[in-house]
Formats: structure tokens, sequence, C-alpha cells
């Protein structure tokens, strides 16, 4: 006969096991440490560099020991968790063809300001200065989402440092209005309440608009991500938000780039339309392209990483046009 401790310890694991789990485990903590160990085996280290008396960037690059130099190609994120989780995939495959800079934008992971300036121009000028620290005079950019308007920025101001730009998920050419047809689309009234999300509920939300297929996902593992990735820096990040140049206008301020550029784009995007992507190939100018992932939404780099990894990798590994 079982005991009534026995049937405590039964009953306890038996039905509550989801509990249990997460009061003792946290699975993203788990996989941050995979991670690191993906990136060590792909020959990154983890660094940080104070780039002016005000801002120090944290970010991944190649160990200080590597002998043998490769193209330079930097990585930059969109609003969310820091660099690397939005890169893994494209850090395993592109390692063997460059040497990969994957940096936290300021008020991500650890990179810190002491400046009040919270604008995506602040945070290109401060990945160019990384960049000329480290000595890499020469480079490409690949940016997601937020990243994107950095990488354009960045684009736009050194055009003889930048290589090759490749802007992917990212409405470099919003307007005013794009922010509050979002919204509509996501079902809330504050952006923050979709990019900056305190709950299960919020997150959920933002997951639902940002991946076209969609796992459901219990509220202990949302809520173990907004701990983890989510929850640092919610008043600077929403400065960010507020301090954006781009959008800020009713008519599209930027202007084409020097560079040849990539635009890659999942056709079900609910962040950023497809419409934006046709939009901004001709804003560009005759040195963009467009390249379209079907049955993908924001984040074409994690839904079909074979395949966004293939475009890239060819559009940066190709000699350049004659246009």
């Amino acid at each position: 006969a079982k005991t009534p401790s026995t049937k405590l310890l039964t009953s306890v694991t038996n039905k509550q096991p989801i509990n249990m789990v997460a009061s003792c485990l946290s699975l993203v903590s788990l996989y941050a440490r995979y991670l690191h160990r993906s990136l060590s085996a792909a020959g990154l280290s983890s660094q940080s560099l104070q780039i002016d008396d005000l801002t120090t960037i944290h970010f991944w690059g190649p160990k200080p020991t590597s002998s043998t130099p490769k193209p330079a190609l930097l990585l930059i994120h969109g609003f969310g968790p820091q660099g690397v989780w939005q890169w893994r995939p494209q850090i395993v495959s592109f390692s063997r063809h460059f040497d990969l800079y994957v940096p936290d934008l300021v008020f991500f992971g650890d990179s810190t300001t002491k400046s009040s300036d919270r604008s995506e121009v602040f945070q290109a000028a401060s990945v160019g200065k990384l960049m000329e620290r480290l000595g890499v005079n020469r480079y490409s950019v690949v940016g997601t989402s937020y990243g994107g308007f950095v990488a354009y920025h960045m684009a736009a101001m050194w055009p003889d440092r930048v290589d090759k730009v490749v802007i992917a998920s990212s409405g470099v050419n919003m307007r005013r209005r794009d922010n509050g047809e979002l919204l509509k689309r996501a079902g809330v009234e504050r952006i923050e309440d979709l990019m900056l999300p305190a709950t299960a509920g919020q997150l959920r939300t933002l997951m639902g608009l940002a991946a076209f297929r969609r796992a459901y996902m219990p509220d202990f593992l949302l809520n173990d991500f907004l701990d983890k990735l989510y929850s640092e820096n919610r008043k600077e990040k929403l400065e960010l938000l507020k301090g954006l140049t781009l959008g800020q206008e009713d008519t599209v301020n930027i202007s084409p780039l020097q560079q040849e550029v990539l635009i890659v784009w999942g056709d079900k995007d609910q962040i950023f339309l497809l419409d934006k992507a046709t939009e901004l190939k001709e804003l560009l100018g005759e040195r963009a392209r467009l390249e379209v992932i079907k049955n993908a939404s924001h984040v074409p780099q994690i839904e079909h990483a074979a395949h966004f990894n293939r475009i890239v990798k060819s559009f940066l590994r190709s000699s350049p046009s004659s246009s």
C-alpha cells in the first residue's frame, strides 16, 4: 500500500511535471550555454571594447589567435534578444567563409552607453567605431529588422568602408502611418506592448506576427524568455523605439545607396508587409535586388535558414556587378 507521502509524490509527479521543470530548470539558460559552445566552435569569442569615453560594445568576433583572415562580415540583430540569439544558423554557416562580427547594439546584451542619444544613427555610429577600433577597414553588413535600419545608415555614412549590404525584413522606408497599421494588425494600443513584451500573452502576440508557422509554447517557457532575454534595460529600449529617426514623416526620407544591396523578405511578413520590400528596392537604386522567401514571416533567417544562407552567401561571395 502507498503511504501518504508516496501518494503525494505520485500526485505531484503525474499532475505537475511542467511546474516542477519551470521552477527547477531554465531551458533558456541551457540553450544559451549550448549557443555559446556553438559560437566558440565556429571560431568566435565573447569580447567587449570601450569605443569612446561613453560607450562600451559587447560583441562576438574572431578569436585573437585567428591567423587566417577572411572577408569581414557584420551581422546586426533586430529589436529583441541579443545578436547571437537571432543569428546562430548564419554564424555556423558563414564562419567558414567570413570573419564574423556579431555586436550587441547599445542597451542589448552587455552593450551600454552614458550618451543620451537613442537614435538608430547613434547605433550605426557606435558599430562603425567598433570596427574602426578593431582595425577592420572594409566589411559587408547584414541587418535584420531594426538592425536593417542600422545597416542602412552605416552604408550611407561610410560607402568607402561598407562593401555589400543585406537588408532583411526591415522597413527602412516606413512612414508614420505604418506604425499605426502594425498596431492594428497586432491588436495592441502601444508599440511597446508589441516590441517590448512584458507578459506571456504579449510575447505570444509578437511571436505570432514574427513567425509564419506558429508553434504553441506554454506560459512557463514564454516567461523564461521574458525573464532572461527581455527584462533588462526596458526603459532605455523604450527610448530607442521613441528615438527612431526613420518613419517619423508622412513621406520616405531615404536615399539610394552606392553599394550593391540585397533585400531579403518573407512573403508572409506581418511586421513589415511585402509591399514595403518592393518599394524599398526601387528607392535604393539600380544596384538593389529583392529575394522573397515563400512561407516565411519576419524571421526568414530562422524559419528557412538554409535557403536564407544560400541567397546571402551567393550575393556576398559574387564578383561586383558591372552596374
